[in-house]
């Protein structure tokens, strides 16, 4: 690179350099700064330094052999100059890319540290729904177990009227109704499947803080106050989370677009889109097969739109019971 600076910086004095009865060419000092600039940008400083001697050789030769040429004391001047600004320029560039590494690592620093913390609320989470699960199974759990064989032991022990009887029966179905319901309560409560809008935040929040994807994340009315069951609050933070990973991993661009809406309140929509890639073939995998599935175990749809300009996973819940029915591919 150096040696191609310097050949050209004699080119141009030779090749741009008046003859002996001609005018001299200030263009020639112009083109000699560009190339002066572009090896303080490019080149160590000794091999700048090397090139600014060569050059400034150059330009005083011609005037000693008797070419046409600008005072000494203009070119000296010229030059200290342009030195003092390459100085000056080289400075602050080393100094930008200094501070700009610093920031990178600093910024690095900081998403470990917010991934770190995120994971560690997770973990306590996680931890606190396991330790109330717990308690309920050892308190709760074992007293109405408890309850349900002194009822049986008391109904087998003691000669009852029918009615007296059948009442004994009811309390002890009841008790075991209750029993289920702490089970299935305990056992929601130590799973650990996330669901619901403020995760679908929490997700879109760490892949944007990642630099992974750019999400604009749009929330239309009603949607947050949307009556989703477990099922389908797991199912639409599913189906979100594959789409972006599928933006992610085949598309080209490195932005998307979430939207959540309840028109009405009787249906609750979600879709993700990004830009689509142009003549692209596109074929349904095991990520989008397994997210219908789970919409439609929730009497829910899911439709695909991939063409040239967008790509587009849309899907629709029903609220309140409310069915969806599908008449000529409309969701009504």
């Amino acid at each position: 690179m150096t040696i191609n600076l310097i050949a050209g910086s004699w080119l141009a004095i030779i090749v741009l350099w008046p003859e002996m009865n001609g005018i001299f060419n200030p263009y020639t000092l112009l083109i000699l700064s560009m190339l002066a600039g572009n090896a303080v940008y490019t080149l160590p400083s000794i091999h700048a330094s090397v090139l600014g001697m060569t050059q400034i050789l150059g330009v005083f030769i011609p005037g000693i052999l008797g070419y046409p040429s600008l005072p000494p004391m203009y070119i000296a001047l010229y030059a200290v100059l342009h030195l003092l600004a390459f100085i000056l320029f080289r400075t602050l560039w080393q100094r930008t890319e200094s501070t700009e590494a610093r920031n990178e690592a600093l910024l690095s620093e900081y998403r470990k540290l917010k991934r770190r913390i995120a994971s560690d609320e997770e973990s306590a989470r996680r931890e606190e729904r396991a330790q109330v699960g717990r308690d309920i199974h050892d308190s709760v759990g074992h007293k109405l177990t408890a309850l349900v064989m002194q009822l049986e032991v008391f109904r087998m022990r003691n000669d009852m009227e029918p009615e007296v009887q059948n009442h004994v029966q009811k309390l002890k179905q009841l008790a075991q109704e209750s029993l289920q319901e702490t089970r299935s309560a305990v056992k929601t409560l130590q799973a650990d499947e996330p669901g619901g809008l403020p995760a679908i935040m929490r997700l879109i929040r760490k892949l944007e803080a990642d630099s992974m994807i750019k999400i604009h994340f749009t929330v239309k009315h009603g949607a947050f106050n949307a009556p989703l069951s477990n099922n389908q609050s797991i199912a639409v933070y599913r189906a979100v989370q594959e789409a972006l990973t599928n933006i992610m991993k085949h598309s080209r661009s490195r932005e998307a677009e979430v939207i959540f809406e309840a028109p009405g309140g009787s249906v609750f929509r979600f879709e993700i889109g990004n830009p689509g890639v142009p003549d692209a073939k596109f074929r349904e995998g095991f990520g989008l097969t397994s997210m219908r599935e789970r919409i439609e175990k929730c009497n829910g749809r899911l439709e695909v739109i991939a063409n040239r300009d967008r790509f587009i996973v849309r899907g629709t819940l029903p609220l309140n019971g409310i069915q969806i029915h599908t008449v000529d591919g409309e969701t009504s």
